[in-house]
């Protein structure tokens, strides 16, 4: 599409769709989102910028492969899950750690590692499957 509009808009929609990604996966283990439905915005995110300029523009946008981002984001998933029973709680039994972070405590912890995991399949898988059925047309 030969839109320079849609272009400039690309930009900033783009952007703004990561970030509200990255938002819901830190929310997703509290409230709604979580790995899938941030994983489902970024991927929208970096489709955009495939529509707007051209279908490999999605795909480098990505700066990692997305055929990387799959076999990561389940290594990141399995990690988090054998992590439980590395502990001797059991597989997927979330473990924590408490980090100050600027005089405040963050509990951080394996459903957030496998939020991540998640999210960077979703990612990977999506884009692996729209961005050449886009290139197909020409």
């Amino acid at each position: 599409m030969n839109s320079s509009i849609l272009r400039t808009m690309a930009r900033l929609l783009a952007s703004l769709l990561l970030m509200a990604s990255l938002y819901l996966l830190w929310r997703g283990h509290n409230a709604p989102g979580g790995g899938f439905a941030g994983g489902i915005m970024a991927a929208a995110a970096f489709v955009l910028v495939a529509v707007a300029f051209e279908p490999m523009a999605g795909w480098r946008a990505t700066r990692v492969s997305p055929l990387v981002l799959i076999p990561l984001g389940l290594a990141i998933a399995l990690a988090s899950a054998f992590a439980g029973a590395a502990a001797g709680d059991g597989f997927m039994a979330g473990q924590w750690i408490s980090v100050d972070v600027g005089g405040e405590e963050v509990k951080l912890g394996t459903p957030l590692l496998f939020d991540v995991g998640v999210y960077l399949v979703v990612i990977g898988v999506a884009l692996a499957v729209i961005i050449p059925l886009m290139g197909e047309e020409e």
